[in-house]
């Protein structure tokens, strides 16, 4: 009996070794709101990888051979779309495999910067000094930061790695049920804590939290932009001052992880608070829960320093 047992553990064991063991479906994202989507969906799975590092411009970043080497090599991979990673399309040419621009997704509720009037009354009137990403009319890449598009693209990763690993597709579907029940519960806490602050004023340095605003009652009352290389002149920092002035007690909102130069220098003197607002949750910890605390953040951000007026 032991001889046979013995046999017996010998022939599974070789089955073992003979039989390749499913590797996990590395997936890779553009920028970190989009990793901390995907670490809810793959929670006890994989762990996504992201391609920009912390404090990266989207707009702006510049491929290292690396970084072209993993987007070719990776299962999945997601970005936002030419509006916001314009250097991602020459690469994604040389890739065999599946790239889901986001933006394009089916279902995904999309601005344009410049459909609120004010929107931009704010940016200098010398083109040279407006804010050359977000020119009126185009799209706002910022679609992380309403849980209607967070959910949308919860669903097509949780569908598309269900695909690609099918054995895990009941942990997939059942993490992007408990994504979606977590954002409703988010989205009520947001809700009460933003409705006493939903009549005070505020400006931003970037045009980044649109969506966030429309989600819950919110509205910048300007945008102080300039182009990064481009010291605004004397007479725009004077008429930036004057509607700081007219606003009063206010808040002004930039975003790490450097605050523009030009910051103090327009609220010198003035009963205005800076705080930073992160979009981009640089310095969050990727696990399930980290695209709620994104937008937790930013919500506390905002309501912590309105509510101190």
């Amino acid at each position: 009996m032991s001889r046979f047992f013995a046999l017996f553990v010998a022939f599974v064991s070789t089955l073992v070794v003979l039989t390749p063991a499913r590797a996990e479906v590395r997936v890779l994202t553009s920028i970190q709101p989009l990793q901390l989507i995907a670490a809810a969906v793959q929670d006890g799975v994989g762990k996504p990888e992201v391609l920009l590092p912390p404090g990266a411009s989207p707009h702006h970043y510049a491929l290292r051979p690396s970084d072209v080497r993993r987007v070719a090599d990776v299962d999945l991979l997601y970005w936002i779309g030419p509006d916001m990673e314009g250097f991602l399309p020459r690469v994604l040419n040389g890739r065999s495999k599946p790239s889901v621009a986001v933006q394009g997704l089916a279902g995904m509720h999309l601005r344009h910067f410049g459909e609120d009037s004010h929107s931009h009354e704010e940016h200098a009137d010398d083109a040279d000094e407006h804010d050359h990403d977000h020119r009126p009319g185009s799209l706002d890449a910022h679609l992380w930061l309403s849980t209607v598009n967070a959910r949308v693209i919860a669903a097509r990763m949780s569908a598309d790695l269900a695909a690609a690993d099918p054995a895990n597709a009941a942990r997939y579907q059942s993490n992007l049920k408990a994504f979606e029940q977590r954002l409703d519960a988010l989205d009520q806490r947001l809700k009460t804590r933003l409705m006493g602050v939903a009549d005070k004023p505020f400006f931003v340095f970037h045009e980044a939290f649109d969506y966030f605003e429309s989600a819950y009652g919110l509205k910048h009352a300007g945008v102080f932009s300039v182009a990064a290389e481009v010291q605004p002149g004397a007479q725009h920092v004077a008429a930036m001052r004057k509607r700081l002035q007219e606003a009063g007690k206010t808040c002004v909102f930039s975003e790490p992880p450097l605050r523009p130069r030009l910051a103090e220098t327009l609220t010198a003197g003035l009963p205005v608070k800076l705080a930073e607002l992160d979009a981009l949750g640089g310095t969050l910890p990727v696990t399930a829960q980290g695209y709620e605390q994104l937008l937790e953040n930013l919500g506390n951000g905002l309501a912590g320093c309105l509510e101190g007026l």
